[in-house]
């Protein structure tokens, strides 16, 4: 081969190798990134329209609980509410025969359109009274939930111990129209 052609073909191959690298960089990679960020977003969506599918043959299902969940909240009025807690509370001592000691009930009001009624009860029995007061805190319909729970032995036994227990009421405030 004489070194005229050898030069050429050279340069021809050094040519289309920076045209295929051109190639790869401007063409080939923004259209396998903008295809994956597509993909991405087709499953994004198809998984936004299953769940929101879902959602929708769920919909009697979810209201029916709902406005089960709404009736037991607390009443807009803060002493009503109030009143209906430490009833509740009288309710579970008197069902489980604890030792009641003391309850700190406090208004917290939220940024969204609720508040609660967060209260700290302090009391004090065997193993049984204890778990049939917590019992009775759970299986009661009022809107209430154990934020936190301390058990604590009395004497060396383990046979009398304390029971401090913070939970909150809910309260939906009405809509302002």
């Amino acid at each position: 081969m004489k070194i005229k052609n050898r030069e050429k073909m050279l340069l021809l191959a050094a040519g289309l190798v920076v045209v295929l690298l051109l190639g790869d960089r401007l063409v080939v990679t923004p259209l396998t990134r903008v295809w994956k960020e597509r993909s991405e977003k087709i499953a994004s969506l198809t998984k936004s329209l299953n769940n929101g599918s879902l959602l929708l043959s769920r919909e009697r299902d979810v209201r029916e609980r709902w406005t089960g969940m709404a009736s037991n909240t607390l009443p807009a009025n803060v002493s009503v509410g109030e009143s209906i807690v430490l009833k509740a509370v009288d309710r579970w001592v008197r069902a489980s025969k604890i030792s009641f000691t003391s309850i700190k009930p406090q208004w917290k009001q939220n940024d969204g359109d609720y508040m609660t009624l967060e209260c700290r009860v302090d009391a004090f029995g065997d193993m049984e009274t204890l778990t049939r007061f917590l019992y009775e805190m759970e299986t009661d319909p009022l809107a209430i939930k154990v934020e936190d729970m301390e058990i604590t032995a009395r004497d060396t036994a383990g046979q009398q111990l304390s029971l401090g227990v913070r939970f909150t009421g809910l309260m939906l405030t009405p809509d302002k129209k």
